[in-house]
């Protein structure tokens, strides 16, 4: 199932993310995906997030698939040149595996492997071009392809929080150009700055989803602030988080607080996406708390 299809029909999508584990055995995520997720649309496998080597996002999507979940494949262009990101887009639909989210990457300077050499022969922008072409039944050099062309719902990711909104909105605009079907954001604790944005974002009438990371806690938060691009808790929120240590130690408070957000932004954006780094027992709560 393509999410846009549920775009289309003006359903709300929730989306929530995993990370696959640092080895082959992936009983624990199958089973807390099954647990904790299974009501939401959609699941998001990230790929080898922050350069950290982890077991494959397209192998983990086949296997939350096979588990009756709708997975959604995350593709980044850092370690991988042209060929074999078409090759890794013909894999994914011939496993019936119709949902993207295509990302540029974190460099691998910041990752396990600091050595590493990265690729980036395509970015975000020219995967998202990429993908329309095989859609289309051409490859990137212009080659034919066998047989019917592969098709996807494909999505981008955009900053709605960052310092530089029309910088945010002339990328947004390229990835739109490019064959952007929607969006997820980065994630936002700020409700006034992601309205704003969106009002502004509304003029190429695609479907945004808003990000959501559970804070932690107050440490969390200020390490965020200091290391991740695009995104601000404000004082007040770490100030919450510091307030009862064994409630924000607990998830609670954290909870609240994704859940207010989400409750003051859902009629500006058209679903939830939940990054709940290893915190996915909390998903329901939070939907249930917000009110989805």
């Amino acid at each position: 199932m393509k999410i846009t299809e549920l775009f289309e029909r003006g359903e709300f999508v929730v989306s929530a993310e995993v990370g696959p584990p640092k080895g082959i055995h992936i009983e624990h995520l199958l089973e807390e995906a099954k647990t904790y997720l299974s009501d939401i649309t959609a699941v998001n496998v990230t790929d080898n997030q922050s350069s950290v080597m982890r077991l494959g996002s397209l192998a983990t999507c086949k296997a939350l698939k096979d588990e009756g979940l709708t997975p959604i494949y995350q593709l980044t262009c850092r370690d991988r040149n042209r060929i074999a990101l078409q090759s890794d887009l013909l894999s994914a639909a011939m496993l019936g595996i119709e949902n993207l989210l295509v990302l540029t990457g974190d460099h691998t300077k910041l990752g396990d492997h600091p050595q590493a050499k990265p690729v980036f022969d395509l970015d975000s922008v020219s995967l998202l071009h990429t993908v329309k072409l095989l859609e289309e039944g051409v490859d990137l050099g212009g080659n034919k392809l066998v047989g019917e062309p592969p098709k996807f719902a494909k999505g981008a990711v955009v900053s709605p929080c960052s310092d530089s909104v029309d910088v945010q909105l002339a990328k947004m605009e390229r990835k739109v150009k490019a064959g952007a079907d929607y969006f997820q954001t980065q994630a936002v604790y700020e409700p006034e700055k992601f309205i704003k944005f969106m009002e502004k974002a509304s003029q190429f009438g695609k479907p945004v989803q808003l990000g959501i990371v559970i804070p932690k806690s107050a440490g969390m938060a200020k390490f965020m602030n200091a290391n991740v691009a695009g995104i601000h808790v404000p004082d007040e929120m770490i100030q919450e988080l510091q307030a009862d240590k064994e409630k924000t130690k607990a998830g609670i408070t954290g909870v609240e607080i994704a859940a207010r957000i989400i409750k003051e932004c859902k009629p500006y954006c058209q679903g939830v996406h939940i990054m709940a780094l290893g915190w996915e027992s909390k998903v329901p709560d939070l939907l249930k708390l917000a009110g989805i």
